[in-house]
């Protein structure tokens, strides 16, 4: 087996936004992630004393200071800089990883099509120990400090009893596991798309927060026609994530599930693995690879690479299964739910297979009674599905957990506006509310709310990291993160970074005092010089 980093198959689509005459800004995304984008602060010509231009405000919208909101639980003002240092130096993060299927299939009758790969949770992040020890301080019993999940379809859930009981498993690495494996979707739910909610308590009922799913289709089975690209929601393209299964004689008791465990593949009956799936180009030397855009068509060379471990399979070609035989001439786009097998390439007909648990090569014959196809044992032959990964991230070490941490906002993307000694910064995103102040670091930022899905905040003055900024010859970073009124903090994945500017008299001394006696109002000059002259990144 090789080891392969994780890889974009594709480049990620530009923004360019043009703010007025002072700045511009360029971002990059790829997907739902965003790589690092760059704002210069260009200095206008000539004294520039104008506001910054804030958007006309829609009807329905409002735009009110978070400062003259209730605050409720510990306020923003108690929580000292010295308390976000040590939060920043330790990341006591608590993490909500959900995995779960893109399609599910509808039980009809009194059957009951259990969702396939069970949907999971994952708990990790050293916030849980240590709110589970500053509950146990507090004088907790065990019992109530233990968490406990209860999952279920949405808006079928009105109390506990109508959901299914997740109990959640030490693994090896400090995370906790859990799954749902009795969910399915009956015949009176008439919705064709649905979402999963999770909800975490603890043990002496507290409740920490609802966690959804992402949108998953209602299919009522399989489609064993001919697939066509139009159909693109059904079709399983190049960098989409999927999961692999094999039922032995149709039995339920008899899935396994193909993960990675250490640095192997195996088959897994309880834990199952999500795989960025690639086509993989022709190579021309051993162990290059490729990857390229498109949709997943039988007979096409793919690459399968663990989404956590980075760790891969060899490229292999993807072969549509009938009757346990694998054909080799047809060229239909791949579907959810489709039976294949995998040809190892530069092997003789050798194909990836299950044994027990573990994974192995097997040895396809031809048929003697067709050429096209290859006779296959159950073991080599494997259903395909998409999956989806959604990730909810806080920590609750600032504050008590009065209320639920839920809905949890997330930063989308960002634009920078203004100049000068004046910048504002916009966070668009979700799940905002009032009570979140924007934080750069250990610098509270002045936090406007604007909507549901849209924040502005002031840049801090660089003046507000050191004493010393008018001297400062190296950038300086700030993660942005939000912290709601009771003191619950929310992690992102964007930095902010003030860099001076080198290109300015490089052979100039740099002096580090100025003299008493100095003019006061050439300080200014270069005081405002060097503030000017600050460039600001943002990127994640």
């Amino acid at each position: 087996m090789s080891r392969d980093p994780p890889l974009s198959a594709h480049p990620g689509r530009n923004l360019r936004v043009q703010t007025g005459d002072v700045c511009h800004t360029e971002l990059q995304g790829l997907g739902c992630s965003l790589s690092p984008a760059r704002t210069d602060l260009v200095p206008p010509e000539g004294p520039w004393t104008g506001r910054i231009a804030v958007e006309p405000q829609r009807e329905g919208e409002s735009l009110t200071r978070t400062t003259s909101l209730n605050r409720c639980g510990t306020d923003h003002s108690s929580v000292s800089r010295d308390v976000v240092r040590q939060y920043l130096q330790q990341q006591p993060d608590q993490t909500v990883l959900i995995l779960h299927a893109k399609v599910a299939q509808k039980s009809y009758g009194n059957e009951k099509r259990f969702f396939c790969p069970p949907p999971s949770v994952y708990l990790t992040g050293p916030g849980w120990r240590i709110k589970h020890e500053q509950l146990k301080s507090h004088g907790l019993s065990e019992s109530s400090c233990r968490l406990c999940g209860y999952m279920a379809l949405d808006s079928t859930i009105t109390s506990r009893g109508d959901a299914l009981k997740v109990n959640f498993e030490e693994l090896p690495d400090s995370q906790k596991f859990g799954c749902a494996k009795s969910l399915y979707v009956s015949d009176a739910d008439k919705r064709k798309h649905f979402r999963i909610v999770l909800r975490l308590y603890l043990g002496n009922g507290q409740e920490i927060g609802s966690f959804y799913s992402k949108q998953i289709k209602v299919i009522s089975k399989p489609s064993q026609k001919k697939q066509s690209i139009k159909n693109a929601e059904l079709c399983i393209s190049s960098d989409s994530k999927v999961a692999l299964f094999n039922r032995l004689r149709s039995q339920t008791v008899s899935t396994r599930y193909l993960c990675v465990d250490g640095e192997e593949f195996i088959a897994s009956a309880r834990q199952w693995g999500a795989f960025t799936l690639h086509l993989d180009c022709d190579s021309s030397q051993k162990n290059e690879f490729y990857p390229r855009d498109g949709y997943i068509r039988y007979g096409s060379a793919v690459k399968l690479i663990c989404t956590t471990s980075g760790i891969s399979l060899p490229s292999m070609v993807i072969r549509k299964v009938n009757k346990q035989y694998a054909v080799l001439d047809i060229d239909e786009p791949v579907s959810q739910l489709h039976k294949c097998a995998f040809h190892i390439r530069n092997t003789n007909s050798m194909y990836l297979c299950l044994s027990n648990e573990k994974i192995i090569q097997f040895q396809a014959v031809p048929c003697s009674q067709e050429a096209n196809k290859e006779v296959l044992t159950g073991g080599a032959c494997w259903t395909i599905i998409g999956t989806e990964a959604v990730e909810y991230k806080f920590s609750e070490s600032l504050a008590q957990l009065h209320s639920p941490v839920t809905p949890v906002p997330v930063i989308r993307n960002l634009e920078l506006n203004g100049g000068g000694d004046v910048a504002t910064l916009e966070l668009q995103g979700e799940s905002f509310s009032p009570n979140l102040k924007v934080w750069f670091g250990d610098v509270e930022a002045e936090t406007m709310y604007r909507n549901p899905k849209s924040l502005l905040c002031v840049v801090p003055d660089i003046s507000s990291y050191s004493s010393e900024w008018r001297w400062l010859r190296q950038p300086i970073t700030a993660p942005l993160f939000l912290m709601r009124s009771d003191g619950i903090i929310f992690s992102s994945t964007f930095s902010f970074t003030y860099t001076p500017e080198q290109s300015c008299f490089p052979s100039q001394r740099v002096v580090r005092e100025i003299p008493e006696g100095s003019d006061n109002f050439l300080n200014t000059i270069h005081q405002e010089f060097t503030r000017t002259n600050f460039h600001l990144f943002m990127q994640s």
